[in-house]
C-alpha cells in the first residue's frame, strides 16, 4: 500500500497559506545529513523507547510542512487533532520521508530538511513554489508504533472471536424474522425459498446466478437485478475454484438448478476485515438472495 506516499503527495501539492515561523530554532540546530541528502535533527523523548519502526509496522505521526516562512500543511488541522496512520515501507526514492521515520523511536520529534533539487532529481511532483537550491522543512512527531507482529496477533485474536460474534448476530436476525435456515459445519446458513427438480451444481462447472446482496440491516450493497448497480446481467463463475467468496462457493453448491435461496454468510466466509467497498463495513455478515439459473 502507498498511504504514506499519498500523504506526502498531499503535502507537496496543497496550496500555501501565510504563516510566520521562527527561523532561529531551525537555523541554530546542528543538523546531520543522511546519505540521500536529508538534513535532520531528532529530539529524543526522555521516555522514548529504543525500538525503531520496521517495514510492515504501522506508525502514527503528526507532521507539519514549511517552506521558507510559509506553512504548507499541518496534519493536526486536517485530521481534527488525530495522528496520521500508515504502514511503513522501504524508502522509494532519495528524499522519501520514510527514511526520516525509520530513524525515530516512539515519542521522538524531529526536523527534516528535504532539498527541492533532490526531489526534482528523483522525478517527484514539483510545484511552482518549490525553488531550486532550497529545502522543504518537515516537523514530525512519532506518536506510536504498532509492530507487524502485534498487528498479526490482533488480527488473529479478532478472527478467532468473530465467528461467535457473527453467529450471535445471525441467531438474533433469525429470531426477529421468524425463520429457521439450515446450518453447515463451516457456519454458513442457507434457506431454500423455491425448490426445483433440476440437477445440483457441480464443483468445477460454470454456473449462472442472479443475486442481490445486503447487510443485516437490509442495506442493499450490490445486485444484478437492480439497474442502479449498472450490471443487469446474469453472473457467471466456476464453482469451487475460489473465484467468489467462500460463502458463495459453499452455498451455491447446496442448490439445484432453478432453485432460489437466501444465503446467510458470516464474515469469515465473506470479506472479513478486508472490505472491498465502503458499502460493506469490515467484518460484515452478508445476506444474499440468489437464484441458480438452469
Amino acid at each position: 500500500m502507498r498511504y504514506f506516499h499519498v500523504v506526502i503527495a498531499i503535502l507537496l501539492t496543497v496550496g500555501i497559506s501565510s504563516c510566520s515561523v521562527s527561523k532561529k530554532t531551525t537555523q541554530e540546530l546542528p543538523f546531520k545529513t543522511t546519505a540521500s541528502g536529508i538534513k535532520y535533527k531528532i529530539y529524543q523523548n526522555e521516555k522514548a523507547g529504543t525500538t525503531h519502526p520496521n517495514e510492515g509496522d504501522y506508525v502514527e505521526i503528526f507532521i507539519k510542512t514549511m517552506f521558507e516562512d510559509s506553512l504548507i500543511f499541518d496534519s493536526k488541522k486536517e485530521t481534527n487533532g488525530k495522528p496520521v496512520a500508515f504502514p511503513i515501507k522501504k524508502p522509494a526514492f532519495n528524499g522519501d520521508l520514510t527514511e526520516a521515520i525509520l530513524m525515530m523511536t516512539k515519542g521522538d520529534s524531529g526536523t527534516f530538511m528535504v532539498p527541492v533539487d533532490t526531489l526534482k532529481a528523483n522525478k517527484q511532483n514539483i510545484q511552482p513554489w518549490m525553488e531550486e537550491g532550497k529545502s522543504i522543512a518537515y516537523t514530525i512527531k512519532l506518536e506510536n508504533i504498532t509492530t507487524l507482529e502485534e498487528i498479526r496477533k490482533k488480527q488473529a485474536d479478532e478472527a478467532g472471536r468473530q465467528p461467535k460474534v457473527d453467529d450471535s448476530l445471525l441467531h438474533a436476525y433469525f429470531k426477529e424474522h421468524k425463520i429457521m435456515p439450515q446450518k453447515t459445519e463451516s457456519g454458513l446458513y442457507f434457506l431454500i425459498v423455491k425448490e426445483s427438480d433440476g440437477n445440483k451444481a457441480i464443483p468445477g462447472q460454470k454456473v449462472t446466478v442472479n443475486y442481490t446482496g445486503k447487510l443485516l440491516d437490509g442495506t442493499v450493497f450490490d445486485s444484478n437485478q437492480d439497474p442502479q448497480f449498472n450490471h443487469v446481467e446474469p453472473f457467471q463463475f466456476v464453482l469451487g475454484r475460489g473465484q467468489v467468496i467462500q460463502g458463495w462457493d459453499e452455498g451455491i453448491a447446496k442448490l439445484k438448478k432453478g432453485e432460489k435461496a437466501t444465503l446467510f454468510i458470516p464474515s469469515h466466509m465473506a470479506y472479513g476485515q478486508s472490505s472491498p467497498s465502503p458499502a460493506i463495513p469490515p467484518n460484515s455478515v452478508l445476506i444474499f438472495d440468489v437464484e441458480l439459473l438452469p
